[in-house]
């Protein structure tokens, strides 16, 4: 199993913060974001490669980063993409980056765990991940309570055995308080499907578009993550989880 940790993008609502720094390597509670990332996979069998899919203009500070990390932790091993984008006018997107990694690493032969370099988890991935192996497709999802709040997500709906029966990226009316969060397990039935979105010409921005075209054609399971999560995508979330996750 390989895990792709998403970086590549621009984070121009936080600047000037990430002018000149990639937003997973902002530091929360007094370390780089990435890294708190990279600890909750403690644990977690059966991990090969630790992708991580950034942009031209922070390809060098991340293989900075991991040559720091990988010193002390030898156990994980880590390659580093550039997607070569320079601005968001010409990215990829997040799906484009999954099926790049996919094609260029020839990484289709193994099972592949994605998470956004900017959502941090108080808890190991280690229940997501056993529980996800035994699907050919699970996502992460978290309860939000607030109305207006889960309106920035993807929203969706469940049935008994907890698969997937609706799902709407940013609805104007939530149908239900369950947000599809970034943390998704594809299994290697189901990666080649990413070459098959894109060359039908579907969006490759947020990841959450390929979920919302799998779930009619693919059982999609989720998994409820219930511990403190925080997707960092402005100055006030990125406050609060200096916060939250403040070293004691």
């Amino acid at each position: 199993m390989n895990v792709l940790i998403l970086a590549a993008g621009y984070a121009t609502r936080l600047y000037p913060l990430t002018l000149n720094k990639a937003k997973p390597l902002l530091d929360v509670g007094g370390k780089p974001m990435i890294e708190s990332v990279v600890e909750n996979l403690r644990g977690v069998a059966g991990i090969e490669t630790i992708y991580i899919v950034t942009n031209a203009k922070f390809s060098a500070d991340f293989e900075t980063w991991t040559k720091s990390f990988q010193s002390a932790n030898s156990d994980f091993r880590f390659k580093v993409i550039n997607d070569g984008s320079t601005s968001d006018d010409n990215k990829l997107g997040a799906i484009g980056d999954i099926n790049l990694v996919l094609t260029r690493e020839n990484a289709l032969g193994s099972d592949l765990v994605v998470i956004a370099g900017d959502n941090l988890f108080r808890e190991s991935l280690t229940r997501f991940v056993e529980y996800a192996k035994k699907t050919d497709a699970t996502v992460g999802v978290y309860e939000i309570a607030d109305a207006e709040a889960i309106k920035k997500y993807g929203v969706v709906a469940v049935d008994a055995e907890g698969v997937i029966t609706q799902f709407e990226e940013k609805p104007k009316e939530p149908k239900s308080s369950l947000a599809a969060i970034a943390l998704y397990f594809y299994s290697q039935n189901v990666l080649p499907l990413f070459t098959t979105y894109i060359a039908a010409g579907n969006n490759p921005d947020q990841p959450g578009l390929f979920l919302q075209w799998l779930y009619p054609r693919k059982p999609v399971h989720t998994f409820r993550i219930t511990g403190q999560w925080l997707d960092i995508g402005s100055k006030e979330t990125l406050e609060e989880a200096n916060r939250l996750f403040a070293q004691p």
